[in-house]
């Protein structure tokens, strides 16, 4: 193999495994307790919202997946976009789960409301919240998702091999500054 394919090659799984979770590496990948396949049909389906969202001109939305489930959270302030990317969304083949925490507040609403968070408070708060999962005991970080939204709420995505391990996963996500909900959608898969 050249080295034009070889840098190509690792563009390309640089960019599925971006597109499937920026937190997530390689190696996390390689030994998340999920088959290629599977993670191969999630990112078919991330493509396809960021498609609809490109269409739409829109990067108001966040998601996070994990096995065919989809987390849509974002603050929209132009409702027929907000209720146009909706229906796009509900269309994308694939999609096994589909969890809808995406709002629209009009723009002189979110600018009177000063208890929305803003995009770079959101983005520290789920990177938090991710690496306080990482080295925890019992935590298999490598299978479980963070998401936050601009209202203060954590959602937590992903597999847990025990009762036990779920549990301390939402009680790490949740110990954080700033965290006024939680929100779980992981399950119990040993």
């Amino acid at each position: 193999m050249n080295l034009f394919k070889i840098a190509l090659t690792a563009a390309l799984l640089t960019a599925t495994v971006m597109v499937s979770g920026c937190a997530k590496t390689v190696i996390d990948r390689a030994i998340e307790a999920r088959s290629f396949e599977d993670i191969a049909k999630d990112n078919e389906i991330v493509i396809k919202v960021n498609a609809a969202m490109a269409e739409l001109e829109t990067i108001k939305a966040s998601t996070t997946i994990y096995e065919q489930r989809l987390l849509v959270t974002g603050l929209f302030d132009d409702k027929a976009i907000y209720e146009r990317f909706g229906k796009s969304i509900r269309g994308v083949a694939g999609i096994r789960k589909l969890y809808w925490h995406a709002a629209y507040l009009g723009a002189d609403v979110q600018r009177k409301r000063t208890d929305l968070l803003s995009w770079d408070e959101v983005l520290v708060m789920s990177t938090k919240a991710q690496g306080r999962l990482i080295g925890t005991r019992g935590v298999a970080d490598v299978n479980f998702r963070v998401a936050a939204d601009t209202f203060g709420t954590v959602y937590l995505m992903g597999r847990a091999r025990s009762k036990q391990e779920l549990d301390t996963a939402i009680a790490r996500a949740r110990d954080g500054e700033g965290v006024r909900k939680i929100v779980n959608y992981a399950f119990v898969r040993p």
